[in-house]
């Protein structure tokens, strides 16, 4: 494996630590305003210090990691799964099957979803849960890989293999299955982990426009809260800092782990 996917894999994997395994021990609920001293600087206790509301930005920052996660992965794994089964379907079925679902991803596509996205969370004046967000976004982005696949469908449906496995019996799903899938397994990792990528960048993008759920911790709303706050005023550089330190990191090792997964794969189909 390529240095650059190997990077981005350990920097993920951290996240990974910092989301999942770290919040297991604090017995605390991080987003409690008035929990601490407010305006610690950092110290044992307290390792990033706390905020103007009283609560410790460590363990803040670790439950919006843990969220902005959950959303990426959830978004990015129903989104996938859901173009690939419908590419699939229309590419290699055919016919006014085909005609159909492409008319429906077509148009799926061309619907703007930022919109909807800001609209959504106007009307409900940031009590939009993090699912309520990640079906939205699911929603969009499924047509994405959905088209993708279909062409990687037509063109592998005229194989010789596909014909050989035809005439051997084989039914419609099971071609599907173990002769098509296969091929394109490669395609879908690529596809999951930008999706993750599009998916954590819209949530921030809509938290830090106060359009996201103001009452669960994500990276976006971290610093959505420090900018009302004024932490930049107040000179709290930590506590804007994190965050956004912590969101470029995260994209970061999303990107090396993407284009490193590509690499590698290139490497080992000798191109």
């Amino acid at each position: 494996m390529t240095f650059r996917f190997k990077f981005g894999l350990f920097i993920v994997f951290v996240f990974f630590v910092l989301g999942f395994i770290f919040p297991l021990f604090n017995h605390t609920i991080s987003t409690d305003l008035s929990t601490y001293i407010p305006n610690l600087i950092p110290s044992g206790e307290h390792w990033l210090g706390t905020n103007a509301q009283g609560q410790d930005i460590f363990w803040l920052m670790c439950d919006s990691i843990h969220n902005s996660l959950i959303i990426g992965v959830l978004v990015a794994l129903c989104a996938t799964v859901i173009g690939v089964i419908v590419g699939l379907i229309a590419g290699f079925v055919g016919g006014w099957v085909d005609r159909v679902l492409t008319l429906f991803i077509d148009t799926t596509i061309v619907i703007p979803s930022l919109p909807i996205l800001i609209l959504m969370g106007s009307l409900l004046k940031g009590r939009a849960s993090i699912y309520m967000i990640s079906l939205v976004l699911i929603i969009f982005n499924w047509p994405w890989p959905a088209r993708q696949i279909r062409s990687i469908a037509l063109t592998m449906r005229e194989r010789e293999f596909i014909n050989t496995a035809k005439f051997s019996g084989e039914g419609l799903w099971k071609i599907i299955t173990l002769e098509i899938v296969p091929y394109v397994l490669s395609w879908s990792m690529s596809n999951f982990i930008n999706t993750v990528l599009v998916a954590i960048g819209a949530e921030s993008g809509l938290a830090i426009l106060g359009l996201s759920s103001s009452t669960t911790a994500t990276l976006g709303n971290m610093i959505f809260w420090a900018r009302q706050y004024q932490a930049i005023m107040m000179g709290k550089w930590i506590w804007i800092g994190a965050p956004v330190v912590s969101t470029v990191l995260l994209f970061i090792g999303l990107f090396c782990t993407l284009t490193g997964y590509n690499q590698y794969t290139s490497i080992k189909r000798g191109r």
